[in-house]
């Protein structure tokens, strides 16, 4: 690398590779940074150095006369790299793919309180609960709550709404939750008879834990 002045100085190295699992396209990156910036780089359709600054052009011109590093370079990220990454994905194929549903619950503490949309069990926590009147999502007299962990991996998010429940309002709304990797939304329509009292009702995924939970809420 280039002469130096005195003191302290910082050089980055950044490599690696991405495939596509569905094209099979393999790309690579081979980036140098020296004090925070960029210094030189490696262009991979022509296997050729790239100084981002005239400080950098020496290196440059011994690398790209450099046949075994360019050799090396070549067989990494066009054999090696691709060859681990697609290793680790089959390996965790399981984990970086699962997906699990969640059990969705009308909660309401009184018939005077908020009804509150929970959702738990799911997995992964890329998801959205929100409510829906007369197919459109509303914001509306609506709150959030947090997304939380579950003792056994998975998630629990709820959503509640300010509404008085009455006939004239059932079936006008509903709850929806989405998941990452999931096509089809998960719809649970707002009907008196879906409503679980949290006095006499605790839900089946989470216990007791779920239950005092909306009760803390309410």
């Amino acid at each position: 690398m280039h002469s130096v002045t005195p003191g302290v100085h910082i050089v980055q190295w950044m490599y690696g590779c991405e495939w596509n699992d569905e094209t099979d396209e393999v790309k690579g990156w081979d980036q140098h940074g020296y004090d925070g910036e960029d210094y030189i780089s490696l262009d991979m359709k022509t296997w050729t150095f790239t100084a981002a600054k005239p400080q950098a052009f020496p290196d440059k011109l011994k690398w790209d006369q450099n046949i075994f590093l360019l050799d090396h370079q070549k067989y990494y990220y066009t054999e090696d790299c691709p060859s681990y990454l697609k290793k680790h994905v089959k390996n965790g194929k399981k984990v970086l793919m699962r997906t699990e549903l969640p059990e969705v619950f009308l909660l309401q503490k009184t018939p005077s309180s908020p009804v509150t949309c929970m959702a738990t069990g799911f997995y992964p926590d890329f998801a959205d609960l929100f409510w829906r009147k007369d197919g459109e999502q509303i914001f509306e007299d609506v709150e959030h709550g947090e997304l939380l962990p579950n003792h056994d991996g998975t998630f629990q998010m709820s959503v509640e709404l300010k509404v008085e429940v009455t006939a004239e309002v059932e079936g006008k709304y509903e709850c929806v939750f989405q998941l990452s990797g999931v096509k089809e939304d998960l719809v649970t329509k707002l009907e008196r008879r879906s409503i679980l009292s949290n006095a006499s009702h605790e839900a089946r995924h989470g216990g007791v834990e779920l239950s005092e939970r909306v009760a803390a809420e309410g």
